[in-house]
């Protein structure tokens, strides 16, 4: 029989789960482009992006997905031919070594592998052996969503300033940000990429930058800089039509100041912690799962190395696409794969599984796709070990209070 009738659920790293509210917010005529009510509700939108940002910077909207946002701060950072850093911790942190190398930039790359952080002493020798200062900027993700390794951003900043180096940090914040704790100013960043489509509940289509007064004055020499993708006449902008570069985003504009109203409803701090009990509720299920069973694991072996809107992890080929495809097929629940753990021609590529628990997703989302993933388990004999739905209720029941 199949059970997978009614509403889908889309347990994927982005796009996440549209709440109705942002549905709704989007569900309107074409609005009037040059004045009144759209225009009016945009320029509510830089404050509520700043603090949720945890800044007082700049910020740049573009009509564009992650990758649009990388290509966007690459232009702005560089010139042809200046060196970068880039720190990779999994599929995404290569992913935007290979925009830059293609924009021209000289992008070098530390490999962290895809399971553990940034090493601090590798980066430290790095930057040491950059005496005349050639590296223009750093380039991190703060939590890689094919590995969801996540990055002590502040500590990176710290060996910056502890070496006297003056490149430029850039972030990834493309999974993180409405998820995991990010503190842009604090932190010492000069660049944050963001996109609409994952922590901020919004549909694909909306690439946000958030940037310093030293990436700004950087810009002003960057080569790379086209009438689109240049930033200052975004953030600056004296008419309304310059924020986008011609026709605005419409429709994602609405959605997203619905987005921000319910963030700011429920609180950053209290999103940020929902996130982390939720993460743990699924790393308590895997954990009991593994148990007598090594092929079942968490893709990072420290909690606090892990970031709290996706969790990556393996299951032993061929099992885990055996179980997505049941999961999809006969429960209606859709998991994300394995994305840059092996290659797709790779037998171990089919070991591999993603669980998002990333924007609009409450107790009762998270425990049902453990639920169903714990009934393919035993309709497909994949060997696990028990407990699991009682260890994930505990997680839950404690963070809940009574």
């Amino acid at each position: 029989m199949n059970l997978a009738n009614g509403r889908p659920y889309l347990a994927i790293p982005g796009p996440s789960v549209m709440p109705d509210r942002v549905l709704a917010a989007m569900h309107r005529a074409a609005p009037n482009i040059y004045a009144g009510a759209l225009p009016d509700m945009v320029q509510t939108l830089w404050p509520d992006l700043r603090a949720l940002a945890g800044t007082a910077g700049h910020v740049a909207l573009y009509i564009a997905n992650g990758h649009g946002a990388w290509e966007a701060a690459n232009a702005n950072l560089f010139s042809r031919g200046d060196r970068a850093l880039v720190l990779a911790t999994g599929r995404f942190g290569h992913g935007w070594k290979e925009s830059a190398l293609a924009m021209g930039v000289r992008a070098e790359c530390l490999d962290f592998g895809k399971s553990a952080p940034v090493d601090l002493a590798q980066l430290e020798a790095a930057l040491r052996a950059d005496p005349g200062h050639e590296l223009k900027a750093v380039l991190v993700t703060h939590v890689d969503t094919a590995s969801s390794v996540k990055n002590d951003i502040a500590a990176i900043r710290a060996v910056l300033d502890v070496v006297g180096h003056p490149a430029l940090l850039a972030v990834d914040c493309i999974a993180s940000m409405g998820c995991d704790p990010f503190e842009m100013d604090a932190w010492g960043v000069d660049v944050a990429v963001a996109a609409s489509q994952k922590g901020l509940m919004v549909p694909p289509g909306l690439g946000i930058l958030w940037f310093s007064d030293q990436a700004l004055a950087r810009s002003r020499s960057a080569d790379l800089r086209t009438p689109y993708w240049d930033w200052t006449p975004r953030a600056t902008a004296t008419e309304f039509w310059q924020h986008w570069a011609g026709t605005a985003p419409t429709h994602h504009l609405f959605g997203l100041r619905e987005s921000l109203n319910m963030i700011a409803e429920e609180g950053r701090a209290v999103v940020w912690a929902r996130h982390a009990a939720l993460a743990r509720t699924v790393w308590a299920a895997f954990e009991a799962w593994g148990v007598g069973n090594p092929d079942i694991a968490l893709n990072v072996a420290d909690p606090a190395h892990r970031g709290h809107a996706v969790t990556a992890a393996r299951l032993g080929a061929p099992h885990a696409t055996r179980l997505r495809i049941w999961l999809e097929q006969k429960a209606g629940v859709t998991l994300g794969i394995g994305l840059g753990m092996a290659l797709p021609s790779e037998p171990a590529y089919d070991g591999f599984l993603r669980v998002a628990h990333m924007g609009h997703v409450n107790a009762h989302m998270t425990l049902g796709v453990l639920a169903a993933m714990q009934a393919g388990m035993v309709a497909l004999d994949i060997p696990h070990g028990p407990g699991a739905l009682d260890a994930a209720a505990r997680v839950v029941a404690g963070a809940a209070g009574a």
